[in-house]
């Protein structure tokens, strides 16, 4: 885009920022008031503050699923924080408490509560039947919701089944419950058509235990054939299957099997079906070239469904580039990431109706840029969705929600367990210094 092009872009952007950050000051307040939710900020500033602090909570964090009793967790707790140079005072008084058996249980049963409460932030119910109750809340009040059913990478074909038996239940008793809501015009239509109320997000990792980078082939044919039935159940309830993109090591074959079998003559005419492109990955302007050529000899309808994010595995990413001595597949700036997440958005809306546009981002600039290229492309606001994580992007939500924008809360459901590999990446996300949630909830100004 050349300077000319950029100067009303730009002008029409400080504008839709202006619209959103409106709505956004006026919903801080009142959930700053949340007690709860106050304690949740303060543990996050706390770990945002101190480096070592942050790794001894996180990993008392991954590691309280395994305890099995108060009085272990209390030891666990203490022993973590035994390596952080100057606890802050609180920490301190509950190290000392450990010291005994009825303060480690006293200790113990706070920690455990905490670790509860903060996973029950970002992790809406343990099954479909019991975030049900909030599901309905959130389209009571103008916001659709994507399913994700936790669980990271299975290691037996016995643990793959039970993922995809878990899937097809959650699709079938999300669309019998979903059918009685009332109708919202602003999330089940576009100009492509109708869109489904119920939305699934499913992990290929957890499809199968064979995906390898070494032989994708053999774990691309094991997850097709959990895939399938998946993708013949969502056809037969008008449901949608999102497929979800995870590490850079299986990106590639995650990505061959979800265009071969949506290529099939048995899903060229549905369900409604999408994949995720990651843009804080290097080459992810490749990645789009690839799936919008595909989308626009494909002819598939209803058109692929593309959400665009950010990027969650981006410590995995460097770490393991690291070990092995690979150059960095990710920026390692965040404004190289935002210049390239803005990039790719006006790529993807440039492409419609190839494939519909799901922008997933908590940055109002980005929020911003995509509401206001989209309307300079004439695009009707119907036609641009706005994702946002639960716990991390609720106020940005119900802002957006309420200037009558398209929006879907991604909502993960799973044991603590199961979810918390997401957790901890949630965790990460939430202390990182540059969040802008974070610092307007501090009181930063929106300028």
């Amino acid at each position: 885009m050349d300077a000319h092009d950029q100067a009303p872009i730009d002008d029409a952007i400080e504008r839709a920022i202006g619209e959103i950050g409106a709505e956004l000051s006026s919903a801080f307040p009142s959930s700053a008031r949340h007690p709860l939710r106050a304690i949740d900020q303060r543990a996050m500033d706390l770990a945002s503050a101190d480096r070592e602090l942050k790794a001894a909570l996180f990993r008392f964090v991954d590691v309280t699923p395994a305890c099995r009793s108060l009085d272990d967790l209390a030891r666990h707790l203490r022993e973590f924080l035994r390596e952080v140079p100057d606890a802050p005072p609180p920490l301190a008084v509950a190290m000392r408490m450990a010291d005994n058996k009825a303060g480690r249980r006293a200790v113990g049963a706070a920690a455990a509560a905490g670790v509860r409460h903060m996973a029950h932030r970002f992790i809406v119910g343990e099954t479909p039947a019991s975030a049900l109750g909030v599901l309905h809340e959130l389209w009571n009040h103008g916001v659709a919701t994507s399913v994700d059913l936790l669980g990271e990478a299975t290691v037996t074909q016995a643990e793959a089944d039970r993922y995809a038996g878990r899937c097809d239940e959650a699709l079938a008793d999300l669309a019998r419950v979903e059918a009685g809501w009332p109708a919202r015009d602003v999330l089940e239509r576009d100009t492509s058509g109708p869109i489904p109320r119920t939305n699934v997000s499913v992990k290929i990792s957890a499809l199968t235990p064979l995906l390898r980078p070494d032989a994708p082939e053999r774990g691309r044919r094991d997850a097709a054939e959990r895939l399938r039935p998946l993708l013949r159940r969502a056809r037969e309830l008008e449901a949608h299957i999102h497929i979800d993109m995870e590490s850079l090591d299986s990106r590639e074959a995650v990505l061959d099997l979800v265009l071969e079998l949506l290529s099939e003559e048995e899903f060229s005419r549905g369900p409604s079906a999408g994949l995720v492109l990651q843009a804080y990955l290097r080459d992810s302007p490749e990645q789009l070239d690839r799936v919008l050529e595909w989308a626009r000899s494909s002819g598939r309808t209803p058109p692929l469904t593309v959400r665009l994010v950010k990027g969650a595995y981006w410590d995995h990413e460097l770490v393991q580039a690291s070990q092995h001595g690979w150059p960095t597949p990710v920026f390692d700036v965040k404004a190289e990431c935002d210049r390239n997440f803005e990039r790719l958005t006006r790529g993807l809306l440039d492409a419609r109706p190839a494939v519909r546009v799901a922008v997933a981002s908590h940055n109002l600039r980005s929020v911003a840029h995509a509401i206001a290229y989209n309307r300079s492309r004439g695009g009707a606001d119907s036609d641009l969705e706005l994702q946002v994580l639960r716990g991390l992007g609720d106020q940005l939500q119900d802002a957006l929600a309420s200037r009558g924008f398209r929006v879907r809360t991604y909502c993960p459901i799973g044991d603590l367990v199961a979810g918390m590999a997401y957790l901890v990446r949630r965790l990460l996300e939430n202390t990182s210094n540059e969040s802008f949630l974070a610092a307007q909830a501090q009181g930063a100004s929106l300028e």
